[in-house]
């Protein structure tokens, strides 16, 4: 099968299409078709070398933990899924990945895929939706009527943690460059803070949660606008344990623990129209474009997401 692989660490140049050996599955794993897969930054950060401390995988390396797709193949333990069946995951984190067409994937992983939703709509989600969801759901245990503050808005994880605030009914405030506020406010938020000309530090207090997708600084000034009793989950960066206890606040590194449970739940909220996926860019699985899209996800200024079509 086709696959995009990288045979040591480096820059996008290390991006390169092989064919590699059809993946075969264990007991209680399923084989899927992969239609679609998305793009993360732990695909460059991990093809750059920056986690060979915490992920020490052997190559050749196929990146991307994002699949959606139709079950091709099915373990002989597995119960809840059978072939033909149009499923999405975030797979387990290892070195075969989903740039690729067709990826194993261990049957708790995976959730079933509405009829409504497209698989290029059903890839953007997992990785990214799982984060927001276990920022907001399990870290922060969000309430109705909490205001709640998402850092970058216009981002993969930031789109998704609007509009899981939203349906928990919550006030939610966003940071985007002036570019993406029309798009951004459609998905519900109630304050948007273009970040070029307002300072949000400066303009909101009292708010129950802060998502963090942006570490330093910007974390920092995050602990001046949580009431006392409310919550920092980053994404990028452990916040200091020092500044959460002066500030009186529940503060954590979130690192995603995939869930085709939770999945479930987010397939729940695209099937009623509650999470939409917004897709700023779109590449086909080859050697270029697939460099052009870690191109583009290394800028931090994609809008949205950007997804990668496999069939």
């Amino acid at each position: 099968m086709k696959a995009i692989v990288i045979e040591q660490y480096g820059d996008r140049n290390q991006l390169k299409e092989k064919d590699v050996d059809f993946p075969v599955p264990n007991e209680n794993q399923v084989i899927v078709e992969l239609h679609a897969t998305s793009i993360n930054p732990i695909d460059w950060k991990l093809r750059e070398g920056y986690l060979k401390e915490m992920l020490d995988f052997d190559f050749p390396i196929i990146l991307g933990w994002d699949a959606a797709g139709i079950v091709a193949e099915v373990g002989s333990a597995v119960e809840n899924f059978k072939v033909g069946d149009r499923v999405f995951a975030r797979p387990d984190t290892t070195r075969f990945g989903t740039y690729a067409e067709y990826t194993a994937v261990d049957e708790h992983l995976l959730a079933h895929l509405p009829e409504n939703v497209s698989f290029e709509e059903a890839a953007a989600v997992p990785l990214a939706g799982l984060t927001a969801w276990q920022c907001l759901v399990d870290f922060s245990d969000i309430q109705e009527g909490d205001h709640v503050l998402i850092h970058a808005g216009s981002g993969g994880v930031g789109h998704y943690a609007i509009q899981i605030a939203k349906q928990k009914g919550a006030y939610v405030a966003a940071t985007a460059s002036g570019k993406n506020q029309e798009w951004v406010e459609k998905l519900g938020v109630d304050r948007f803070i273009n970040y070029k000309e307002e300072e949000f530090s400066e303009v909101l207090s009292d708010y129950d949660i802060v998502l963090d997708t942006l570490g330093g600084e910007i974390q920092e000034k995050s602990f001046s606008v949580l009431k006392e009793g409310g919550r920092l989950p980053s994404i990028v960066q452990p916040p200091d344990e020092d500044l959460a206890a002066k500030h009186g606040v529940k503060a954590g590194f979130v690192w995603l623990e995939p869930s085709g449970e939770k999945l479930a739940k987010l397939a729940s909220m695209m099937e009623e129209g509650d999470l939409v996926s917004v897709i700023g860019h779109r590449f086909d699985l080859s050697e270029e474009g697939l460099k052009e899209a870690h191109s583009v996800s290394e800028t931090h200024h994609a809008k949205g997401k950007i997804v990668i079509n496999i069939k």
